[in-house]
């Protein structure tokens, strides 16, 4: 939904440069998509973090409770157009950017939290969790300095962090069904 709101976007949009929450911007057409995206994403994370309820501890647990819920207000509440002198909503825009950063704080605490929880062995686990923790710190203070790549590079943070959700899904899988296979 991500590439397909870029896609959708006017030919003066630029996905290297603009977010992913300006093609989800107040009145643009076909915002509803990245909307969606933000929706789904949200839900897949309220769905993984009740079905590791039980296998995360619980600051990873809430963590990414939290996570899921400030996805959703970022889908509720749109950022402000990019184009100069569209009409917009200051205080929506400022809603949207309190979500955003709380999704941001949440990832990386709950992935904080995992990586404590992740025993010596878990190598792979533990360098994803660095590599995700690196990603998601090191790349936003390079947004505040670099516009002309920005869009890429939140892209890039939204990668890392479906890679990351993506693989403890995968270990929530296996482990289910390692029970049901006992």
């Amino acid at each position: 939904l991500v590439v397909l709101a870029a896609w959708a976007m006017p030919e003066d949009y630029s996905w290297l440069v603009l977010s992913i929450s300006e093609s989800a911007a107040q009145a643009q057409q076909h915002g509803w998509i990245a909307r969606l995206s933000f929706l789904s994403f949200g839900s897949a994370v309220l769905l993984l973090s009740l079905s590791m309820r039980d296998r995360w501890p619980r600051l990873t647990y809430w963590c990414h409770l939290v996570f899921a819920a400030s996805m959703f207000g970022a889908a509720a509440f749109s950022h402000s157009p990019w184009q100069p002198g569209a009409p917009n909503d200051p205080a929506e825009d400022f809603l949207h950017s309190f979500f955003a950063s709380g999704m941001g704080f949440a990832f990386c605490a709950g992935v904080v939290a995992r990586f404590l929880q992740r025993g010596r062995g878990a190598v792979y686990g533990r360098s994803l969790d660095v590599a995700a923790l690196l990603v998601a710190t090191i790349l936003p203070l390079l947004l505040a300095s670099s516009f002309s790549v920005g869009g890429l590079m939140q892209r890039l943070m939204f990668a890392v962090a479906y890679l990351w959700y993506g693989r403890e899904a995968l270990i929530g899988l296996s482990v289910v069904v390692e029970q049901n296979a006992a």
